[in-house]
């Protein structure tokens, strides 16, 4: 049976590791985004989303597209409602005006729940959310609103509330990969040996990028529609953790300084999943550990430095 599925956001982090796990599992992949390399398709344009969703008529529909880089957000909210929030509205009023039925999983965010109490880790998915960044809103609208489409129209949405994923190809704004870049620079010379940083006590539950699109597969295949699920490893490190890892595998030895560019005006302090209602749903459990994962990112980096 052929199983036709369209990505929104196909270029970015996820979206290139979602294409390759979506082939190899004999889907018919129809990746999109808005630069050229891929079919052009701005999810602000609902004419151009609309046009795309009558040619294709997918099966499964998996939306990444958004900004999602968390600083960016206080500097251009406008920016990220329009693609988080306004870009989720075109991709279901498409899919409504086509009349069409495909099974749809959107990557809403850890970033929701925001200030989680201090009781209230590991979060599940009944946990209240109070985002801290205009981000974490934006994704909560989007949630809410696929709730909505769920209720009043019968859209077989799927809700996956995933915690942090990093690996190989992350770009260079985000801290692993910000660690793990400038940890290549120091070991081919083009950066004195000190890595700078923000926020090192922040707790955050990491998933490698393989695993969580192995998780999204499986969630347009095994879970119910209307539901939401965090999907994410259970096991919490804090960045000074994760900088530590990179130390451990670099080739050379670095210190290590606060850069107060790189703090945000509010952090969340604590990101832990409990995703045992994604686990025992499609049996899912992550395969790498945070090692392989920062093995991958430096890897990516001395491939490209």
């Amino acid at each position: 049976m052929e199983k036709k599925a369209l990505i929104t956001g196909a270029s970015g982090f996820v979206g290139n590791h979602l294409i390759d796990e979506l082939a190899d599992n004999d889907y018919d992949v129809f990746p999109t985004d808005v630069n050229g390399t891929l079919v052009d398709m701005d999810v602000i344009n609902f004419k151009r989303v609309r046009e795309i969703i009558d040619q294709f008529r997918p099966d499964f529909i998996f939306h990444l597209a958004a900004l999602a880089f968390v600083p960016t957000s206080w500097e251009r909210p406008n920016l990220v409602f329009d693609v988080n929030l306004q870009g989720s509205v075109n991709l279901f009023e498409a899919v409504k005006s086509a009349r069409i039925n495909p099974t749809i999983q959107i990557a809403c965010s850890s970033e929701e729940y925001g200030e989680v109490h201090s009781d209230e880790a590991p979060i599940k998915e009944t946990n209240p959310l109070r985002p801290l960044s205009p981000y974490g809103v934006s994704k909560a609208a989007m949630d809410m609103l696929a709730y909505v489409y769920y209720k009043s129209y019968g859209m077989k949405i799927i809700r996956t509330r995933a915690f942090n994923h990093e690996g190989y190809g992350r770009g260079e704004l985000y801290s692993t990969s910000d660690f793990c870049k400038q940890a290549v620079r120091i070991e081919k010379g083009l950066q004195e040996p000190i890595i700078k940083h923000g926020n090192l006590d922040s707790q955050r539950d990491f998933t490698d990028v393989r695993d969580m699109v192995r998780a999204y597969r499986l969630a347009v295949e095994l879970c119910e529609p209307g539901e939401v699920y965090n999907i994410g490893s259970g096991v919490k490190h804090t960045i000074k953790e994760v900088l530590e890892t990179v130390r451990k595998f670099s080739k050379v030895k670095f210190n290590d300084e606060i850069d107060p560019n790189k703090l945000r005006p509010a952090d969340v302090m604590v990101l832990l999943a409990d995703a045992r209602k994604f686990r025992e749903k499609t049996g899912w459990e992550p395969r790498y550990t945070l090692e392989d994962m920062i093995n991958a990112c430096l890897k990516y980096w001395r491939e490209r430095l």
